[in-house]
């Protein structure tokens, strides 16, 4: 059966990877994007997920063409390096504005219709370095593990609702923000990684739609590592 899927930030690397895998199972998949062009094959909604407005508006108009969201993959957020002592408020601000926030806002509307239906499934990805920390991403980091408290608080809050909420921690993936990297940095980082390699988005992809999935109908609150063993004890 069809169902109406949401994956904010769907328009490249592990957001258009989650959007292809779901749509190749014949789900109907709508992704928001805030800027460049869309990719063909899905309804894609601009939206700025730091802008409560654009949020309602991106589901008053997904709703209308899929119906109500019974899958949400919340997936869009960003990224402003640098280290604590050279770091502005804006940099701290806008990241957990996105990356937190931005969340908060995208889940709490996609329950409204989840409550009415009495099911649903969250899928929040966060990131290996929400777990195990990085130097130069406090910001990032900070956002990325108060995504865990986030989903196993409406865990418990709306289990007896059949709505589930996870969590997945990529690793380091190969994308375009991991090809920028030089060759030593490229190294450096696959020598924590005990499988040596990095992963394709398409593996973060098929850890989501498990989730999503009815053999993963008994999971909630669970935080699910995607990364090679490189945050292993986290």
């Amino acid at each position: 059966m069809s169902r109406s899927v949401l994956v904010t930030g769907g328009n490249r690397g592990i957001g258009l990877a989650i959007a292809r895998a779901f749509a190749d199972a014949g789900d109907k998949v709508a992704i928001t994007y805030r800027s460049g062009e869309p990719p063909e094959g899905f309804l894609a909604v601009k939206c700025d997920i730091t802008d409560p407005e654009q949020v309602e508006q991106a589901y008053k108009e997904i709703e209308e063409q899929h119906g109500p969201v019974e899958i949400l993959v919340a997936n869009a957020g960003i990224t402003k390096d640098q280290l604590l002592m050279r770091m502005s408020e804006e940099d701290f601000t806008s990241v957990i504005d996105t990356n937190l926030t931005g969340t908060f806002r995208v889940v709490k509307r996609a329950n409204r219709g989840m409550l009415r239906a009495k099911k649903g499934r969250v899928v929040l990805v966060s990131s290996v370095v929400g777990l195990l920390g990085s130097p130069g991403q406090a910001n990032y980091a900070a956002s990325k593990a108060a995504l865990v408290g986030f989903a196993r608080s409406l865990a418990r809050e709306l289990g007896s609702r059949n709505i589930t909420f996870n969590v997945v921690a990529p690793g380091f993936v190969d994308t375009d923000m991991t090809k920028a990297l030089s060759d030593e940095q490229r190294a450096g980082i696959l020598a924590g990684v005990p499988l040596g390699r990095y992963a394709k988005p398409e593996e973060i992809a098929a850890t989501v739609r498990f989730l999503a999935s009815d053999d993963a109908s008994y999971i909630t609150g669970a935080v699910i590592p995607v990364d090679g063993g490189l945050g292993m004890g986290h």
